[in-house]
């Protein structure tokens, strides 16, 4: 089964608040997203966003410039059936993150809890790295979760990279300075813990990718 078909699959068959990443509210990514980019006009992406309540937070905080990426439909259904109305107001795109359409130099924030952890051969993640010097603005700042030193190492049935901030760093290369990192205990809704990593970090102001 490819990476599409399994996520189809997981969405398709489970509740979004069973799954073990569950969790009602983001809020460690949403002091992050606030601390990095206050203005509330700030273009921002969450990577893998899928039924995650993120969106939810963020338009009730009143940021107006929000985009989903997942690579299921059905788990980005789940987001939009929720916000009902209000899911128009954001920009949804059911896409693989490492082959996505996305365009160039687009976003001042780009998020993600619980993707790049799943990338466990180097090809994918170079691809995730392009992708995002690509589409990540100058100066533009990243939040990134992981599974943490001592967390799951399948989740979900498949395969996980664990990371410490260094090791995390140095997979995003010389343009992205680290800022700041947590540990944090997610609590599943079986019960169980997960140790996450959080980082915060910023791209230069100009990069190679800038300079052709």
């Amino acid at each position: 089964m490819n990476r599409k078909d399994h996520w189809e699959t997981v969405y398709g068959t489970k509740a979004a608040d069973s799954v073990s990443w569950y969790c009602e509210h983001l809020d460690m990514s949403l002091a992050l997203i606030q601390r990095a980019r206050p203005d509330l006009s700030a273009a921002i992406l969450d990577v893998g966003g899928g039924a995650s309540t993120l969106v939810d937070d963020l338009l009730t905080r009143g940021y107006r410039d929000i985009s989903v990426l997942d690579i299921s439909a059905e788990a980005l259904g789940v987001a939009q059936r929720r916000l009902s109305e209000a899911a128009s107001s954001v920009s949804w795109h059911a896409e693989d993150l490492l082959n996505a359409s996305l365009a160039a130099a687009r976003y001042d924030l780009w998020h993600d809890r619980a993707v790049f952890h799943f990338l466990t051969e180097a090809e994918q993640r170079a691809a995730y790295v392009l992708q995002l010097t690509r589409t990540l603005k100058p100066s533009g700042y990243v939040v990134l979760a992981t599974f943490g030193p001592e967390g799951s190492l399948k989740c979900s049935g498949l395969d996980t990279v664990r990371y410490d901030a260094e090791s995390l760093a140095n997979m995003l290369g010389a343009e992205f300075t680290l800022m700041e990192s947590w540990l944090e205990w997610h609590v599943t809704p079986a019960g169980l813990s997960q140790q996450f990593l959080y980082t915060l970090f910023q791209r230069a102001r100009l990069t190679s990718l800038d300079v052709g």
